[in-house]
């Protein structure tokens, strides 16, 4: 009887070595998108905002035409157009860079 429970010859070897390559397949994508960048605009490029491949935002810059004190709602709007739009593009980079959604090869 080998391994009780692991039915159809799965060797725990196997096993484990396949979840080792998982968990570095993770890693390794983790680091990517750590390093990644992407961009987000709005406004043509009156807000353009960048953040890594894990949504944390690294820097926002500001045309000057973006920036009236009669109109800040606009600006606020913009803001949070080119915001979406970076995260949207963080989020299909990691659906790129994590393996298999994230699963890694176990189905």
């Amino acid at each position: 009887m080998a391994y009780g429970g692991f039915g159809g010859g799965m060797n725990m070897n196997a096993l484990m070595q396949q979840a080792r390559k998982m968990q570095e397949q993770m890693q390794k994508a983790q680091e990517e998108l750590d390093n990644a960048e992407v961009v987000g605009k709005a406004g043509g490029e009156m807000v353009v905002v960048t953040m890594n491949g894990k949504k944390e935002i690294k820097s926002i810059k500001l045309d000057k035409t973006a920036v009236d004190p009669d109109d800040v709602e606009m600006l606020e709007d913009l803001l949070i157009v080119a915001i979406n739009d970076a995260s949207a593009k963080a989020e299909e980079l990691a659906k790129e860079k994590m393996p298999m959604g994230g699963l890694g090869g176990l189905m």
